[in-house]
């Protein structure tokens, strides 16, 4: 089920009124939202369902059975079995068709014909994300950082559907005790909840759907019969797709759980401003960022050993988020690029300092300088991480330096201007955004209700005749 459709609103306001009426009695709230976010989930398939139910009953499980164990050893022997048991969920349904298909290309290769049968696995949708989920709330409390959960707070906490298709990876300790306690409708920032839907509806149906449509679906499809001029655009276009796409479904995620009552962690802070890799990861779907920081990268043993173990660690981190993400050799190699150039800024940072050199003094056109080429390096790792293949990517890279001189009918200026303010926008300080916030948070309700009344028809006339899926949906 779609956020920007029709069925969803339907949806939603039964949800809303639901909620509310039953704020008082957790026990029939808890199980109603529940009932609600298997809905909204078994709606495009509920088969997908029993996948969702099974990945509960392991992280219950699992979760419990780290609590009782007696002993280091037990205790690490039950969070690893129930880590590869979500693990070997995850890996049969996203990755199996990916590896099956590379090994018998090998063995052929060898003479050895068929290894392993090959076999077309559906991909449920949020695998990835409520796995995620479930597995940091086993590995928390094999850390002693989280108490299990009652199996109704487990299950709502994995399926609660604001998050449930395209997250934010939410902590259990973040919203397991939002969870068990009554919210009081009067603290509710209503205004800032449909601030951020409306706001995340203008990301996706207007500009992320018309940047697709004018140039990234075009050029991707058929690099060869466009220009260079049209190439880089296009390149530059899915960076402001994705990041209106995705982060449009965070604002909107977030505005939904805040109507309800649910507070959930930023997802996005102006990643277009970062000044380098690392500073782009903290900006750039922060709560995955996070996960893979204190899951992988902090276990592995992060920075803390040597240069080439640093270097090391922070290849398999970005390698196997770039995998995440999905089981094809494009975002083998997307992670692959993110992680050589976080290493070769660790090693340049830990170069100087072992020579004893002072830090670089910070100006305008330094800051600018690296803004602009981390922006290029960013887009250069999205060609490969939306091509269809590594083919794709290539032939389009390729355009970028043999295609000029040739017509860009694509580029036209309202591209131009949609492409760059977008990028550009994200330099507007957020406090100002805040008290732009603030200022319709004040207004009074009749005020308040025509000007989402306006941004509405607004994206409506200029959105498309119907919605693509968000981006993130197929991960």
């Amino acid at each position: 089920m779609l956020f920007p459709t029709f069925d969803f609103a339907i949806f939603f306001a039964i949800a809303f009124t639901v909620n509310w009426l039953l704020n008082p009695y957790p026990g029939p709230w808890k199980l109603s939202m529940i009932a609600l976010s298997y809905v909204f989930y078994g709606w495009v398939g509920w088969s997908y369902c029993l996948l969702l139910v099974a990945t509960t009953a392991i992280a219950f499980i699992g979760g419990e059975t780290v609590n009782a164990a007696v002993g280091e050893t037990r205790r690490r022997l039950a969070m690893g079995l129930s880590c590869a048991g979500l693990l070997g969920l995850l890996g049969w349904f996203k990755y199996y068709g990916f590896l099956s298909v590379n090994i018998d290309n090998f063995t052929h290769v060898l003479g050895l014909g068929h290894a392993v049968p090959l076999l077309q696995v559906a991909l449920p949708i949020a695998i990835s994300f409520y796995t995620f989920m479930a597995l940091s709330y086993v590995i928390d409390i094999y850390r002693r950082q989280l108490e299990p959960a009652r199996p109704v707070d487990l299950a709502l906490y994995l399926s609660f559907f604001p998050h449930l298709l395209a997250g934010p990876i939410v902590r259990g300790h973040e919203l397991l005790p939002q969870l068990r306690r009554k919210r009081d409708p009067r603290s509710v920032d209503y205004a800032r909840a449909l601030w951020l839907i409306m706001a995340g509806l203008f990301k996706k149906v207007v500009i992320s759907s018309y940047v697709s449509g004018a140039i990234v679906q075009p050029v991707f499809t058929a690099p060869a019969q466009h220009s260079g001029l049209e190439s880089v655009f296009a390149a530059w276009g899915y960076a402001v797709q994705i990041y209106c796409d995705f982060s449009g479904y965070t604002d909107i995620a977030i505005g939904l759980a805040l109507l309800l009552g649910i507070r959930f962690p930023v997802n996005f802070d102006a990643p277009y401003t970062a000044r380098n890799l690392q500073d782009f990861w903290r900006r750039w779907h922060i709560t995955l960022s996070r996960w893979l920081r204190d899951y992988l990268y902090i276990p592995l043993g992060g920075s803390s050993g040597s240069e080439g173990r640093t270097v090391r660690n922070i290849m398999i981190t970005m390698v196997l988020g770039g995998l995440w993400h999905g089981a094809a050799w494009t975002f083998v190699v997307w992670g692959a690029l993110h992680g050589l150039g976080q290493a070769v800024g660790h090693v340049r940072r830990r170069s100087r300092v072992r020579r004893g050199l002072p830090a670089v003094a910070d100006g305008p056109v330094r800051i600018w300088v690296q803004r602009f080429l981390t922006f290029q390096f960013v887009c250069l790792g999205w060609v490969f991480f939306n091509a269809s293949g590594l083919s794709n990517a290539f032939a389009l890279l390729g355009r970028v330096f043999s295609g000029w001189g040739r017509p860009s009918p694509l580029v036209t200026p309202l591209l131009v201007l949609v492409v760059v303010g977008t990028v550009v926008s994200q330099l507007v300080p957020s406090a100002r955004v805040d008290r732009l916030q603030a200022a319709f948070s004040r207004q009074k309700a009749g005020v308040q209700v025509g000007l989402l009344s306006l941004a509405l028809l607004g994206i409506t006339t200029f959105g498309p005749v119907g919605v693509a899926p968000f981006i993130y949906y197929r991960f």
